[in-house]
Parts: structure tokens; C-alpha cells; sequence
């Protein structure tokens, strides 16, 4: 019943919107004419005026919040909540989508095309659409299209989740085969280590300074990194300090991140970590601030829950190869699961997300679709 040709057309529209994180009012405009005429009731909330007083890089752009929508059901199953994001990375100004003679639909080359999580927008507006056009019956269906996902889920932190009635929700914003299900996801912990030491001429009296990057690069070589255990990774991603090289350098920033499916390792790791470089800015004489901050925590639903029961009945009702896996990636999920409502992220027809060699099909976007209408009317 999916209207391929309607699906795809509606997937390139939305896709020509600049939609970068914190910059989703064109695509949020759009989005709330599409669901008012499909009869859902919307608000949106006050995220973009809080996140536009708390990020120094938001901008001067008009703030875009929460959008969430509710289409009264006439059956009395629960209600079903269904997700996507409404935010692109970079380099995301400017897209077009081009498809070739097989249905693969790219950008022009110098952008990322956006199906993350464009692809996830589409399926959910297309399988309403069928449902409104067919007259099918259907629960209560809220429909929740959260901004700036892409930097750690910051609007979805804002949400007011006593406005939320149900229980169960899909989130479309995974990579894979339709069919594939993440059930499972870390807590994510990033952190910034300010190191302090003391300056002094490099070249006549290096032995009175206290080189902070020396501090920094002695402690990083008593980390383990990558894998530390079967379910955590440490990583620094990024070093800076000094100011010229004829001086001992006085500060350094070592900056990372610690994923674990398990929260306490995350914070065990932590608590190493932080040690490890008190101990060895303290031999030197020097000292640390430690700054971190927990962005999303971990999660697991169980494979006999109602929500993963009812996501494999309609994947396998439609012939595709069900599969439930764990993600080391967060989403919006992670606080839809903190907050109470049992989700999974399910594939929606990304490919290669975050590059400009982003992807989806025509066949992907159709089955995403038919997932959707599946999901909603199990």
C-alpha cells in the first residue's frame, strides 16, 4: 500500500531543507503543515530557547523545539510512539538528492545527503498517510521529531515526558538492512582535562618550568585505549597546549570519550582515568581539572519485552530478516528509555551516514515505510 513514488518524492523535498543542528526551523515549519493535514494534533516545545541560552555555537538562527504530534486512534490498543530526528551533521547546507537508474539516491558529492535521519521522517509520515488514505483502523499514534540528536541527543534531553502517553516507541535512525533492530546502547561520558604546570624559557632555564605536555603525554601512556573490556572503549581524541616553542609549556587540554553498554564500567573507567593523571600531574608538581560530562546513559531491552514481540512480528510478517543487535552509537532512545518509555532504534535505509558518500534506496525507503505501517497497526 506504500506510494513509492509519493515516499521518495516527500524524501527529496525534505531533503533540499537545511536542517543542520540548530538549524531545523525550515524543516520543523514543514513538518508541522504535513502532520495538521494529517490530522494530528502538534506542540512544540521550548527546547530551541533553552538550548539557544545554554550552546555558545547555536547562532542567531530562529529556535526550533521538540516537535510532537498526536493522531487520536479508534482501537483500543495502547499507543505507539515513532521517531526521528529532525537534525543533519555537517556538511549538510546546500543538499540535493540525485538518484540513478538502479534507485540509489545520493547528494551531489559535496554534501552528506541527509537520510540520517531524513529517511527515518519519511517512512513515518508515508506509512500515516496510508493509514489516513486506507482507513485503517489504528491506535493512538504520537509521532515525536526531536532536534539536535546529533549532539548527544541534547534536544530529546529537554522533553517533557509526562506529556508522552506511551510506553513503546521506534526510533528510525539506524544503519543496516530493514529488519535490523538495536536493542542495546552505551552510556557515553566525554571529557576535558585541563593540565597545569609553570612556564620558563625553553633554551636558558627549561629546569625551572613544569611542562604540562609532558604530564599529558606520560599519563595517556598509561592508559589502555580501545578496547578495555568487551563492552567499554577509552579514547582521546584531541590534544593542545603551549604557546611558542621556545617556552615550556604551562597548560595542556587532553579531551575524550568513554562508551560502555554497561554504565558502571563507564564510570569505573572514569574514576581511572581521572587517578591516573592526578597521580602523574602530581609527581610533576603540577595539577589537573577534571571536567566530564555523562551525555547519554545506557540502556537494554530484553528480547521477550512487548516492544521488540511486536517489532519482530512485523518485520517477519513483511519477509525481512529480523535481527536484534547492540549499538556502541546513542539516540534519542537512550533518554526515551532513561525516561521511561521502552524503545529500540530500528533500521530506516542509511548508509555510510556522516560522509558525503551518504545513501539510501528507493527499496530501502519503501520497506522503512512498510515497517512503520506495520509497527503501528500490529
Amino acid at each position: 500500500m506504500i506510494n513509492t513514488k509519493r515516499l521518495v518524492s516527500q524524501f527529496k523535498t525534505m531533503v533540499e531543507f537545511d536542517s543542520e543542528t540548530y538549524h531545523e526551523r525550515e524543516l520543523a515549519d514543514y513538518l508541522t503543515v504535513e502532520l495538521k493535514e494529517l490530522g494530528f494534533e502538534i506542540w512544540e516545545d521550548d527546547a530551541g530557547i533553552q538550548l539557544k541560552e545554554r550552546i555558545t555555537g547555536y547562532g542567531s538562527q530562529a529556535p526550533t523545539g521538540n516537535l510532537y504530534g498526536l493522531l487520536k486512534g479508534n482501537t483500543e490498543t495502547p499507543s505507539i510512539l515513532l521517531s526521528a530526528h529532525m537534525d543533519t551533521v555537517r556538511p549538510g547546507i546546500g543538499k540535493r538528492a540525485v538518484q540513478d537508474e538502479n534507485g540509489v539516491i545520493t547528494s551531489e558529492g559535496d554534501t552528506i545527503l541527509g537520510a540520517d535521519d531524513l529517511s527515518g521522517v519519511a517512512a513515518i509520515l508515508e506509512a500515516v498517510r496510508v493509514i489516513k488514505e486506507e482507513n485503517i483502523p489504528h491506535p493512538d499514534i504520537e509521532v515525536l521529531f526531536p532536534v539536535a540528536e546529533e549532539n548527544y541527543g541534547k534536544g530529546s534531553q529537554l522533553i517533557d515526558y509526562s506529556k508522552i502517553q506511551s510506553k513503546l516507541a521506534y526510533v528510525f535512525d539506524l544503519s543496516g538492512e530493514i529488519g535490523l533492530a538495536a536493542t542495546a546502547a552505551p552510556t557515553l561520558i566525554s571529557f576535558e582535562i585541563r593540565i597545569q604546570g609553570k612556564n620558563a624559557h625553553a633554551g636558558f632555564c627549561p629546569e625551572l618550568g613544569i611542562n604540562a605536555i609532558e604530564i599529558g603525554a606520560h599519563a595517556i601512556s598509561q592508559l589502555k585505549q580501545g578496547w578495555v573490556d568487551e563492552v567499554t572503549t577509552v579514547n582521546i581524541g584531541k590534544i593542545s597546549g603551549g604557546k611558542q616553542t621556545n617556552i615550556v609549556p604551562d597548560e595542556c587540554i587532553v579531551l575524550g570519550e568513554i562508551r560502555s553498554l554497561k554504565d558502571d564500567q563507564a564510570i569505573k573507567e572514569l574514576n581511572k582515568l581521572k587517578e591516573i593523571f592526578e597521580q602523574t600531574a602530581a609527581s610533576y608538581e603540577g595539577s589537573i581539572e577534571f571536567l566530564y560530562e555523562k551525555q547519554i546513559e545506557a540502556y537494554e531491552i530484553g528480547e521477550e519485552e512487548e516492544v521488540v514481540r511486536r517489532f519482530r512480528k512485523a518485520s517477519e510478517g513483511l519477509g525481512f530478516n529480523t535481527v536484534t543487535q547492540y549499538t556502541l552509537g546513542g539516540s534519542d532512545n537512550n533518554h526515551f528509555v532513561r525516561n521511561g518509555i521502552r524503545g529500540i532504534v530500528v533500521a530506516c535505509g542509511m548508509n555510510e551516514v556522516h560522509t558525503t558518500k551518504e545513501y539510501t534506496t528507493v527499496d530501502q525507503l519503501e520497506k522503512s515505510a512498510s515497517l512503520a505501517l506495520s509497527l503501528i497497526t500490529s
